[in-house]
């Protein structure tokens, strides 16, 4: 199969794919492909230059591949060759704006698979009896974070171990230089990579044929001259096919700027026609009378807009920021200009989810002319290829992304990220990541909580761990339970302030709580406790003068120090710690004479400052390893008290409780018993191993990772936190289910 089957399909009467106009030799490699003729390789690796066909062609492939679309195609005009058999259609899992990891488990969902790790989906695929067929389009589009290098990840953690798997027929579109790489990992024979820039794949009347069509009225052509007269329109579409070496880009780029503006074409001066992608801008420019660097720096901000595309609105402070100097003037004389090289698209609804769960953005938009409200228009560049020639012909990428990334800085109301547009805050750390700045914009706890977290994640992943501070640290450690979750900002604010505390950046979670947030919780205290078993909540009894009891003490390790995951140390000061209280709220203390609550934690048996589980009288058994510890409820610090003093709250005290708690292994949810509406939903990346919720609203939840305490907010605390009246008891892992039990 070669180029000099195209010749051969058109002596025998075949029809061109209506689609695809062309293409012969490598549309029956592909079918060959698909009815795994005998000597077909079980792996494609489709790949050429940027603007080569590459996604055009495997969109008409697939055409032949789907049994409902088939029945809308004129196969039987078709070289037999070229259609691939009847078959159910394959899976087409696409890459574009996702990670790695994302197209894994969109491939497991497909195919109904049992899998708990990415591992595994490769193992249950290669158990299957029957043969699965994949096809990967647009490689080069993976990612949510362009700078992020995406592709790659998805070459080396998808693309490969697929295609080492026996049971997959994998055909991939994939740029030239990670093409090598994923064929390099097969034996010959198992594998076949198809450039469509090489000769042998070749497809000049193809490429004459498709600019044909583009010129005709038909297709959207004004009438003139050259697009009336089959003879002329045939003339022309040689030259340009001729001068475009090969690149559907070019040829696309030269029809549509010739069409939109055709005053000042001659179709006899050669010299008019582009022979690649930047001179068609350039060309497009002059014959506008304009200066080919001007349109370029109009479309720089397009050429490194993330995500769907970049909103209209910001276009104009971009370009200015880009340029150096006022392109307002420019941007409003340059519509003609810079239309054949745009695609104006609509946001999808997903764009406002944090504007629409907030209202802060919609409100904006009255002031600033940026948020939803003032319309979710966005413009793009018409192909990834005409990007990467304007970002490729900028003098310094970094400095132009660094110029952008302080004008989306600058375009935040306020620096208030709840009024900001959407794109900004989903898309800032994108820019800053290729700018080189991205560790200095992760201190800011609000942008943490409003940014689309799968993009965040993904940008903050591409920075090698030792340059992120301690709060990206925690972010990054929190981020798989904010994707996996789909939380809204309100609730990404909530596990990150919880996490914060947990790692003893206390100040972040503070900050939480002053940016307009509506958490479900305030998180008191956090303690790295390894092996607890089960918690529960009580009191200690009142003591007077300086009894010993209720005093105050040191952590397990005779310290008052609270220490990060990171192995760093914060000290706790004396008394509660920010945001542990309610401001201006009493709290019982040891020396006085209302009931101290505390929590109680069953941990291992030697762990430092526990004591033995009380056992009721005459039981004189061996013990079974476990040990108790006594937490202050409300505050950051460790109690030196006899278990066997420590109250459960009675029957009637919970019945009484404006709460109640409902556990599964991973989530608890606390809803009001009045309206037995949830007002607060807790997930964990880790099971948990214990649950509580005081009378007072105060739920301490233990995991492998320690145990945390966090005071309800649902309606506010009361001015001094009161126990009902107590029974005497012993703590147990009972208890850990919660005043309600386990209802998962």
């Amino acid at each position: 199969m070669s180029a000099s089957d195209e010749g051969n399909a058109a002596a025998a009467g075949y029809a061109p794919h209506p689609y695809v106009g062309g293409r012969t030799a490598v549309l029956r490699a592909l079918a060959a492909w698909r009815m795994r003729w005998p000597g077909a390789p079980r792996v494609i690796v489709l790949t050429g230059n940027p603007g080569s066909g590459r996604s055009r062609l495997l969109t008409g492939f697939l055409m032949m591949c789907d049994p409902g679309y088939r029945k809308q195609l004129p196969l039987d005009d078709l070289d037999p060759a070229t259609v691939p058999p009847d078959l159910p259609a394959p899976a087409v899992p696409s890459p574009a704006g996702r990670t790695a990891a994302q197209l894994l488990w969109l491939i497991s969902d497909h195919f109904g698979l049992n899998a708990d790790r990415t591992d595994d989906i490769f193992t249950e695929l290669a158990t299957r009896e029957e043969p699965v067929t994949i096809v990967v389009p647009d490689v080069d589009q993976a990612g949510p974070v362009r700078a992020a290098d995406a592709p790659a990840r998805v070459v080396q953690d998808v693309l490969k171990p697929l295609a080492a798997t026996e049971t997959v027929q994998l055909l991939a579109d994939v740029p030239r230089e990670l093409a090598a790489e994923l064929a390099g990992a097969l034996p010959r024979g198992q594998v076949q990579v198809i450039d469509l820039d090489e000769a042998e794949w070749a497809d000049p009347k193809g490429l004459v044929l498709h600019a044909e069509t583009a010129l005709t009225p038909e297709a959207g052509a004004p009438e003139l001259p050259y697009t009336t007269d089959p003879s002329a329109r045939r003339a022309l579409a040689e030259a340009i096919a001729a001068r475009a070496n090969g690149n559907r880009l070019t040829v696309q780029l030269a029809v549509q700027s010739l069409l939109m503006q055709p005053e000042g074409f001659d179709p006899a001066d050669a010299s008019l026609l582009p022979g690649s992608v930047g001179e068609a801008l350039d060309l497009h420019a002059r014959r506008l009378g304009a200066e080919p660097q001007t349109l370029r720096l109009l479309l720089a901000p397009l050429a490194f807009a993330e995500g769907e595309g970049l909103p209209v609105q910001l276009w104009g402070a971009l370009a200015n920021a880009v340029a150096g100097r006022d392109m307002s003037q420019d941007l409003a004389d340059g519509m003609l200009l810079t239309a054949p090289f745009i695609l104006p698209v609509e946001a999808s609804p997903d764009d406002d989810e944090d504007a629409d769960a907030g209202g802060t953005a919609d409100e904006a938009a009255d002031d600033s002319g940026t948020g939803p409200a003032a319309g979710r228009t966005l413009l793009r560049l018409m192909h990834p290829g005409l990007a990467e020639e304007i970002r490729s012909a900028l003098p310094d990428t970094r400095d132009a992304q660094t110029k952008i990334a302080m004008a989306l800085l600058e375009a935040v109301p306020q620096q208030d990220w709840s009024k900001a547009d959407p794109y900004i805050r989903d898309h800032l750390a994108a820019h800053t990541l290729d700018a080189g700045l991205l560790p200095q914009l992760l201190t800011d706890p609000g942008l943490f909580a409003h940014a689309d977290p799968v993009t965040m994640r993904a940008a903050i992943e591409a920075v090698p761990f030792e340059q992120l501070g301690a709060p990206a640290r925690t972010y990054l450690r929190t981020a798989p339970l904010l994707t996996r979750s789909q939380a809204p900002a309100d609730l990404r604010a909530a596990f990150l302030e919880s996490a914060f505390v947990e790692d003893g950046l206390a100040p972040y979670a503070e900050a939480l709580h002053t940016l307009g947030f509506t958490l479900p919780w305030r998180t008191l205290w956090s303690v790295p406790l390894v092996g607890v078993r089960a918690v529960t909540t009580g009191s200690l009894p009142p003591q007077g003068g300086d009894g010993a009891t209720a005093d105050a003490a040191g952590g397990p390790d005779g310290t008052t120090a609270a220490q990060a995951p990171d192995g760093t140390t914060a000290q706790v000061p004396d008394g509660a710690t920010p945001g542990s209280v309610q401001p201006g709220e009493p709290v019982p203390a040891s020396g006085t004479t209302a009931p101290r609550p505390v929590a109680a934690f069953i941990v291992p048996e030697g762990t430092p400052g526990s004591r033995t589980v009380p056992r009721p009288d005459g039981d004189d058994s061996e013990g079974d390893g476990r040990a108790l510890l006594v937490h202050d409820l409300l505050r950051p610090e460790y109690v030196d008290a006899d278990p066997a003093q420590v109250q459960l709250p009675s029957e009637q005290a919970q019945a009484a409780a404006p709460f109640g708690l409902s556990r599964g292994a991973d989530y608890l949810r606390v809803w009001a018993r009045a309206s037995q509406e949830v007002v607060a939903a807790l997930l964990s990346d880790t099971p948990f191993t214990g649950a509580d919720l005081s009378p007072d609203g105060v739920l301490v939840v233990a995991t492998a990772r320690g145990v945390t305490a966090r005071q309800i907010l649902a309606t506010p605390p009361p001015a001094t936190p009161t126990v009902p009246a107590q029974r005497t008891g012993t703590a147990d892992s009972d208890a850990s289910d919660g005043l309600e039990g386990d209802h998962s």
